[in-house]
């Protein structure tokens, strides 16, 4: 394969909604281009990028995958994101390996969340961003309607540069505002055979509308060609498209196009804008990456061969009998197969056997990769997602992807006891894989959670579990870590008293309890005098105190906030012992506590909402439903008002769910522990009622 430059490299994030045709778009570019040998399907599963077996079965994209298009001596490299809220970690990823975002936009469909999200994540990050109005061969296609809502909904910075001749069934053609002329395509066709004609007469009115728009829109973003318009002047095809690429990146205009995927309409004059219009690699700015491992100084990084070697990995794939894949970018300098690289994330080397470029599923090996391009490699001994690759001699780390927070948690356990090990292991590598994947064991409430981005994320991890670990799952709700505690104050007696054949056991010690303030915790005095109880046993007394304490009083949970003094008793000078005053201990803690009014304490997370303002509503009626307290509520940045309040952390499983529902995916959420609160009176008999069920369940069993 031919090695391409710096200058030479496109590399462009394909985002956008769920179903808006990326996908196919992708695999129709690499086919018309001549790098993809065969056209696939979405229905047949058959698709460059789509190639997992979740993907295939689902029928839509879950992993950020790369192919690559060969056009006009250029190398475009697409990387395929998903479309779907739940794997927006990997859209993320795929959009910090481009220099620029191609957003499709469903001409039946129009601008959906997932559009919305993915176009201020491009723009966020600085990216170009091109529209393409896609699906435009299907029934009830429109795109003046979609080209609307981009500018209403998107950005008011938007302006066409291709417009369709027909649509839906009759979508036939288009017409090239830059090119003023029309590309006719040969019905049924699905290998792009065109004719470029004159503009038809029917179609003049219309390519007149858009013609002034585009020159109006590009004119205005620079003083000369704005002056010479003004002045009746000619604005020329290579300068209109110069003029286009630099406003582009400045983020000053988002061109607009239209294409039919399955039709192969207008994907060759996609390609060729392209090459045009999307900034190379060595065109965009230059990046600050910290010096060394642990450094807190910064060097400038650039596209350059001659610079040392810098690249990001921006994707970890596992294969079956070959392992990790490792996807990733490279920012400075060039790499070849078999050289030794520098992990300055890990402070270890790694050796770049058969470097790779991918093609879909396919792997394509590759003598050396240049400045600005993209490769993958396998087997590397410890590296993942988000490490930079560099060189001994001139170790950096490059800024690291900041992947959205998980926000939904199921508890898990394998469905066959003799799998739990097999199940710890595959979790962890699943986190490898996907960083929007977490899990950890609770040693509170003995369960493992795993956390994700919403129940479609988790589904699939399971799925993707099962397949390559071979470990069945059953998910069900977290467990809440409840609080036990007193409000009231009371003393007695615990007496241990043991008689055997020899030797006996015995201690005894009378203890007063109070209630503390919140979040003080627990606080032993001792207060005897004259000797009643031996120094060396009063310890043993706190330790029993304390383990009758964690197991509670009401439900099994953690007593907090208390003060245990212990202020009378007596002793054996033979039976007495350790081990005796330890139970004397927990005796006196299970005689006092039901007389100083025992309560549960539930934990209390801090939330902050996000939601559109015509959902405003909605969102606070749903949260207070879920005994949640609202704090307050202000305008949010670019739009919206963002809710805090407080909310118990019992009402919160599945939160995230219900608010995409109520807010159709447009609101947001993060989370943190606020602190523990008093439960309610009703909500937690029901909590005592639950665990005293739970416990007998479990009695019956041993039994």
């Amino acid at each position: 394969m031919k090695e391409y430059k710096a200058r030479d490299i496109r590399n462009v994030a394909v985002v956008g909604h769920g179903a808006s045709g990326k996908t196919s778009l992708v695999d129709a570019l690499a086919f018309l281009s001549g790098s993809s040998k065969r056209r696939g399907s979405i229905r047949d599963g058959t698709t460059l990028t789509d190639h997992t077996p979740e993907e295939i079965e689902r029928g839509y994209s879950i992993n950020v995958s790369c192919a690559f298009a060969e056009w006009q001596d250029v190398k475009i490299n697409l990387i395929d994101t998903p479309g779907y809220l739940d794997f927006q970690g990997d859209a993320i990823a795929g959009l910090a390996a481009a220099d620029g975002a191609l957003c499709l936009v469903s001409s039946t469909a129009g601008v959906e969340v997932g559009t919305e999200k993915m176009v201020r994540a491009a723009i966020a990050s600085n990216d170009p961003v091109l529209f393409v109005v896609s699906l435009m061969d299907k029934e009830h296609a429109d795109f003046e309607r979609t080209y609307q809502q981009v500018k209403d909904r998107l950005t008011s910075k938007v302006v066409p540069v291709e417009i369709p001749i027909g649509s839906g069934p009759s979508f036939r053609g288009v017409i090239n505002l830059f090119a003023r002329k029309a590309y006719l395509y040969k019905p049924g066709s699905r290998s792009g055979e065109y004719e470029e004609v004159d503009i038809p007469d029917s179609e003049q009115a219309s390519f007149q509308r858009y013609y002034q728009e585009l020159i109006e829109a590009i004119s205005a973003t620079d003083d000369g060609m704005l002056e010479r318009y003004l002045e009746g002047g000619e604005i020329g095809r290579d300068e209109a498209i110069q003029g286009m690429k630099e406003a582009m990146k400045r983020g000053d205009l988002f061109p607009l196009f239209c294409v039919s995927s399955e039709f192969m309409i207008g994907i060759n004059a996609l390609l060729t804008e392209l090459v045009q219009l999307m900034p190379s690699a060595y065109e965009m700015e230059e990046l600050h990456a910290f010096k060394g491992a642990e450094g807190s100084t910064t060097v400038e990084i650039h596209a350059l061969d001659t610079n040392p070697f810098a690249a990001l990995v921006f994707k970890t794939h596992s294969e079956p009998h070959i392992g990790d894949v490792s996807f990733f970018r490279i920012f400075s300098g060039r790499v070849a197969t078999a050289q030794e690289v520098f992990n300055a994330t890990r402070d270890g080397a790694e050796k770049l056997g058969h470097l790779s470029v991918a093609q879909g599923k396919d792997r394509i090996e590759v003598g050396a990769l240049c400045a600005g391009d993209i490769g993958c490699v396998a087997k590397l001994r410890n590296t993942h997602t988000n490490d930079t690759l560099s060189t001994r001699e001139h170790p950096v780390r490059l800024p690291q992807i900041h992947f959205p927070e998980p926000l939904v948690q199921f508890a898990v356990h394998a469905s066959a006891r003799h799998d739990e090990e097999k199940l710890q292991f595959g979790l962890h590598r699943l986190h490898d894989e996907d960083p929007t994947f977490e899990t950890h064991y609770n040693t509170e409430t003995h369960q493992t959670i795993i956390s994700g981005l919403g129940e479609r994320h988790l589904e699939v991890a399971m799925a993707r579990l099962k397949r390559k670990y071979g470990v069945s799952t059953e998910l069900g709700r977290p467990r809440v870590a409840y609080r036990e505690t007193f409000v009231g104050k009371g003393d007695g007696q615990g007496r241990h008293k043991k008689q055997t054949g020899g030797r006996g056991q015995f201690g005894d010690c009378w203890v007063r309890m109070k209630a503390l303030p919140r979040g003080t915790g627990y606080r032993f005095v001792d207060a005897i005098v004259g000797g009643v109880i031996p120094s060396k046993f009063i310890p043993a007394v706190d330790k029993g105190i304390q383990e009758s304490a964690a197991r509670g009083i009401l439900a099994g949970y953690p007593m907090v906030d208390f003060e245990a003094e212990l202020f009378d008793g007596s002793y054996h000078s033979v039976d007495s012992n350790e081990m005796s005053f330890k139970m004397a201990g927990i005796l006196a803690f299970k005689s006092v506590a039901p007389k100083c009014k025992p309560i549960l304490l539930e934990p209390i997370d801090e939330v902050t909402i996000t939601t559109p303002d015509e959902y405003l509503g909605d969102v606070m009626g749903n949260l207070s439903a879920r005994r949640g307290q609202i704090l307050g509520t202000e305008s949010a940045n670019g739009g919206g008002t963002v809710v805090r309040g407080h909310a118990p952390q019992a009402e919160l499983h599945l939160y995230a769910t219900d608010l995409n529902s109520m807010t159709h995916g447009r609101g947001t959420f993060t989370r943190r522990f606020h602190g523990y609160e008093q439960m309610p009176p009703e909500a937690a008999q029901k909590v005592i009622e639950d665990a005293s069920k739970e416990k007998k369940e479990e009695v019956a069993v041993e039994e």
